[in-house]
């Protein structure tokens, strides 16, 4: 695991997803008042794209159907998705937000 830099936490706003690619992986970026999560970037039920999903609190909702994960723990919250999506660690380094990642 190695630790990649993956912007700015200024440029996330509290309430907002961002992605960012790093290490082969596309990772949304999630701002939960003030604390950002990582997770992929990937509905487990049907592969959309999360970042393009509302975040409401520490829930991100899939725009494909509606399925629901907790950004904090990728718990799968609502069907159609059963499976969890992968997270991963946040390191804050002033504003520079670090993802621990697999090399």
């Amino acid at each position: 695991m190695a630790l990649q830099s993956a912007g700015s936490a200024n440029s996330i706003e509290p309430g907002r997803v961002s992605y960012v690619e790093l290490a082969g992986r596309r990772l949304a970026l999630c701002n939960v008042g003030g604390t950002i999560y990582a997770i992929d970037d990937e509905c487990t039920h049907d592969y959309g794209p999360l970042d393009q999903g509302r975040l409401d609190g520490c829930q991100i909702e899939c725009p494909r159907h509606g399925a629901r994960f907790d950004v904090t723990t990728g718990r799968a919250l609502t069907l159609p998705a059963v499976r969890p999506v992968r997270t991963y660690p946040v390191t804050m380094e002033g504003d520079d937000i670090l993802v621990e990642v697999p090399d």
